[in-house]
Order: C-alpha cells, then sequence, then structure tokens
C-alpha cells in the first residue's frame, strides 16, 4: 500500500479518525474540538482522504460510515522513513545523535533501550585537521604560509 503526503489539515483530522476507526459524519462533527468546522469542510477532506486512501466508505442507507485503512503506526513509520531519507541522510545513526543532541532524548530513556552512552555535550570539540587541510589544499596553505613570511619580512626591514 503506497502511503501519501497529508496537509496538516488532513493530518490533524485523522489523529481524530485513528482513534474513533470507524465513524459517521454526525461522530466527527460531536468529538471535534471547539472551534468546530463547517460540516461541508470535513465532507470535503473526507472526500480527498477516501481518494488518497487514508479511508473507506460503506453507504448504509442514505449516510456513509467511514472507516480508517492506514493504520497510525503506519503513518508513523511512513513519517519516520521521510524524515530519514530528507534530513539524515537514512541514518538512524544520525537521527540519534540529533535526538541525543537536543536533549529529545534522555539517558533513562536510552537505559529503558539497554542503550548506554555518556552525554557530556559542553565538552565536545571539533577535532582540527590541520595535517589532513595541507595535504588536501597545498596551494592554499603555501600562498597563505608565504604571504605571513613577505609581512614578516617588511616589519623587520622597513627601509627596503
Amino acid at each position: 500500500m503506497k502511503i501519501n503526503h497529508l496537509t496538516s489539515a488532513e493530518e490533524n483530522l485523522m489523529k481524530l479518525f485513528w482513534k474513533m476507526d470507524s465513524f459517521y459524519l454526525k461522530d466527527i462533527m460531536e468529538q471535534h474540538p471547539e472551534p468546530k468546522p463547517h460540516q461541508n469542510t470535513v465532507s470535503t477532506y473526507l472526500k480527498i482522504l477516501v481518494e488518497k486512501g487514508y479511508l473507506s466508505t460503506e453507504k448504509e442507507g442514505r449516510i456513509f460510515k467511514y472507516n480508517v485503512l492506514v493504520p497510525f503506526e503506519e503513518y508513523k513509520k511512513f513519517l519516520l522513513k521521510e524524515l530519514s531519507h530528507n534530513f539524515f541522510n537514512n541514518s538512524g545513526k544520525e537521527i540519534l545523535g540529533f535526538l541525543i543532541s537536543e536533549n529529545l532524548i534522555s539517558q533513562k530513556d536510552l537505559k529503558d533501550f539497554n542503550i548506554n552512552i555518556e552525554t557530556n555535550s559542553t565538552n565536545i570539540k571539533e577535532p582540527e585537521f590541520e595535517y589532513a587541510n595541507e595535504v588536501l589544499n597545498p596551494k592554499k596553505d603555501k600562498k597563505k604560509t608565504k604571504d605571513k613570511e613577505k609581512k614578516k619580512k617588511k616589519k623587520k626591514d622597513p627601509e627596503k
């Protein structure tokens, strides 16, 4: 099953639908928090979500009963994979590193998964790669060195 992206409005409605699983339009209108959208607006979103494959319909007399087709867990999986692909080079390690650095996951959380990581973000220093830069960019470094030497000579011998 291919899962499509949802707009924020569609996602907000789906959060309500995932709690109900199976419902009628009147159930949505009763359950939706204030300010309640107009019934026609909700009907339009229901039609869009059916077209996107998130909901199915069953006609019961003159009204439709809606059923959720995409479980919440599947949608979460889809979003996490998209996030990983678009922002973290498909790397779970990068995601975990980000969660730790932003304090979105705690030591206790990690211990619940039997993961123990010493975090001391204030003492983390970026390594210096002077030698690597010299090897990778020899012309730039040589030019800088020559310029520095010329300046030193000018300061020592201002008469020349």
